[in-house]
């Protein structure tokens, strides 16, 4: 894709740091440079001023992620480029589990969103097509989020991390990046499983999991 569009060495392509390293990897197999610029706290996806922020004369294209289901600002990146002679790319998440149908998936999100208590629901959005259900976890950071998990994977509930490290912190050159909104969501984001509103059992399990351990993680 950045090969053929005639990206090469001696240049940049800023891409998100909370996201897969294989993105990266296309980057540096391609001969270029990853650099990394933050994301919006709710759609997990870059925003402009965080890429204009890293934008330089090297800098040859950008990479948008689609997260979650949530849609980047695309209008405004593409914009970004027009002004920077920049290509603007796109990359699109599949959905992880669950319903397999848009609308499926969004009447379960909707189901847990107004039955979910001591977690941040993900802020609803008309375009969102969940193809994960993500919350955060409050609390002092990773420790809290990851004991969360562990209980609810103790209770037969199925949940995942979405992004362990975020990749600035991967390699040695990269760790004095500060990206302060990447960092918060790799400590408390976590997948929860979509369950169809009609599985009443799953589902009571999952909100009666999630509700019991959640009030124990509320900011003091």
């Amino acid at each position: 894709m950045l090969r053929a569009a005639g990206v090469g060495r001696g240049d940049e392509v800023v891409v998100p740091a909370f996201g897969r390293a294989g993105l990266a990897e296309a980057v540096v197999a391609a001969g270029a440079l990853p650099v990394f610029a933050d994301i919006d706290p709710h759609t997990y996806c870059l925003v402009a001023e965080a890429v204009d922020a890293v934008t330089g004369p090297r800098t040859a294209a950008v990479v948008a992620v689609h997260r979650f289901g949530r849609p980047a600002p695309m209008w405004q990146l593409r914009g970004h480029g027009e002004r920077h002679g920049l290509l603007v790319l796109e990359e699109r998440e599949e959905a992880v589990g669950g319903p397999t149908g848009v609308e499926e998936r969004r009447e379960a999100a909707a189901h847990l969103d107004q039955r979910l208590r001591g977690v941040g629901t993900p802020e609803r959005d008309r375009d969102h097509t969940y193809t994960q259900y993500v919350v955060r976890v409050p609390g002092n950071g990773r420790p809290d989020r990851d004991a969360f998990a562990r209980a609810l994977r103790a209770k037969g509930v199925d949940c995942t991390v979405p992004v362990k490290t975020p990749l600035h912190r991967t390699a040695e050159h990269w760790r004095d990046v500060r990206l302060p909104e990447t960092e918060r969501a790799a400590d408390d984001t976590l997948a929860l499983p979509l369950v169809p509103v009609g599985e009443r059992r799953a589902l009571h399990r999952l909100v009666s999991a999630c509700n019991a351990l959640g009030g124990l993680l509320q900011p003091a």
